[in-house]
């Protein structure tokens, strides 16, 4: 049967506008579920590793500060926002032996000051529990930031694949002690530290073993996976979308660093690839955008195992530090949301820390909270550090005088009020 041209012209006109539509249908969907390219995310930290000499130390500081603003004068030309400097030395007791208590808690006043007049905070590196002096390690240690305000600190609670319970029951002690700062504050500035290796530039796990002048840069990159997640059909989807967006962050702010490298003659040995939060920038609400569910509910593991993944596997800049997840109960909004609803608990927050890090961070305890009970924390955490070679670390803010129920009242800037919850027993 022939059919007439002018019918063989609708239906080809048909046929050409439905492929069109078709097209047209299909082109705003992918652009509904293409990310938003987000801005550059911040620099959270760059930190600066030097071996701090006593006789050498204003110095060495002097020409830290030098280059850590070189380096942040560098970044911001880039369109960068720098937060923080940072600087980070050997552990402490390498570089304190033979002094006195006193004298010891006096030159780390004098450092503290110089720390505050260039606005720069220091990490003194860790205690560590050795030939039997590692209590008298740990509690000077307390004493020291308990004595300074930009000083930060940390113990190691495992040694090789082992825990080392020496250490976490001194770090307890350490911990129940530093709640007796001025709200309980002291202990945002201390953490027990488990299988973490040394150069991260995230406070205050950061510490080095080796000749100093190096340094690592650490993203606050919340804000790019929360832009990642939103909309995403699927897991696969929000796995792709979240490397295609933090992959060119990653590698433009190496970029950056290697030309500081060689401009300065200070070694650049990567940055910690964990997506720190903040305030402004929940890692709480990128997980929910996800899963869609309250953070602590079913799913939230899978996000968090998806987040750690794509940061271990994908992203191929040079890593330092934790590389994982940060969920900081303090200082995120959502989580402390959650936390404060009742969705999130110590023992799920160790859930999530066996498929990522940085484990217990920022988590608020009563007052009453014993050392006995701060030493099976720190020890649960240990355990799953040594278990799975995995860093983690425990910073817990025990609130003298608060009790399960009562809410803190932290003067901190970088820290969000929250309801205490019962421990355990």
């Amino acid at each position: 049967m022939k059919i007439p041209a002018k019918l063989r012209m609708v239906a080809c006109t048909a046929l050409l506008l439905n492929l069109f539509v078709g097209d047209v249908t299909r082109v705003a969907a992918q652009t509904a579920q293409a990310p938003p390219a987000p801005a550059k995310a911040p620099i959270r930290a760059i930190t600066a590793f030097i071996n701090l000499e006593r006789g050498r130390y204003q110095i060495q500081m002097a020409e830290a500060v030098k280059f850590l603003k070189y380096a942040e004068t560098k970044f911001e030309s880039r369109g960068y926002t720098v937060q923080t400097l940072r600087i980070a030395t050997q552990p402490f007791p390498e570089y304190t032996q033979g002094m006195s208590h006193d004298e010891t808690i006096q030159f780390f006043k004098n450092l503290d000051a110089l720390a505050e007049h260039e606005r720069v905070v220091i990490s003194i590196g860790p205690a560590y529990v050795a030939e039997g002096d590692g209590d008298a390690q740990a509690q000077l240690l307390a004493d020291i930031l308990k004595n300074t305000k930009s000083l930060f600190g940390s113990l190691l609670v495992t040694s090789a694949d082992n825990v080392n319970w020496p250490a976490v029951n001194a770090a307890a002690r350490v911990i129940k002690s530093l709640s007796e700062t001025e709200r309980s504050e002291g202990n945002f500035r201390f953490a027990a530290l488990a299988s973490v290796p040394p150069y991260s530039p995230f406070f205050p796990a950061a510490y080095h073993t080796g000749s100093g002048r190096q340094f690592t840069i650490g993203l606050q990159s919340a804000g790019t996976v929360k832009a990642a997640f939103e909309n995403a059909p699927d897991i696969p989807a929000a796995r792709r979308r979240m490397i295609d967006l933090l992959y060119p962050q990653a590698f433009d702010a190496e970029a950056v660093a290697s030309s500081i490298d060689q401009e300065q003659g200070w070694i650049y040995l990567g940055q910690d690839l964990s997506p720190a939060p903040s305030k402004d920038a929940s890692i709480g609400e990128a997980i929910e955008a996800l899963s869609k569910q309250p953070f602590g509910t079913s799913g939230t593991m899978t996000v968090a195992g998806t987040i750690t993944s794509v940061l271990k596997q994908d992203i191929a800049a040079r890593k330092i530090g934790y590389s994982g997840l940060m969920l900081p109960i303090a200082e995120d909004p959502r989580l402390a949301e959650r936390w404060n609803n009742g969705y999130v608990s110590i023992d799920a927050l160790l859930s999530y820390s066996a498929v990522c890090a940085t484990g217990l961070d920022t988590v608020p305890l009563p007052g009453d909270t014993s050392v006995e009970e701060i030493a099976r924390i720190v020890g649960d955490v240990a355990t799953l550090a040594a278990k799975w070679n995995k860093p983690l670390s425990a910073r817990l803010l025990v609130i003298a005088g608060k009790h399960a129920g009562e809410r803190t009242e932290f003067q901190n800037p970088n820290l969000i009020d929250v309801v205490l919850q019962p421990v355990k027993k």
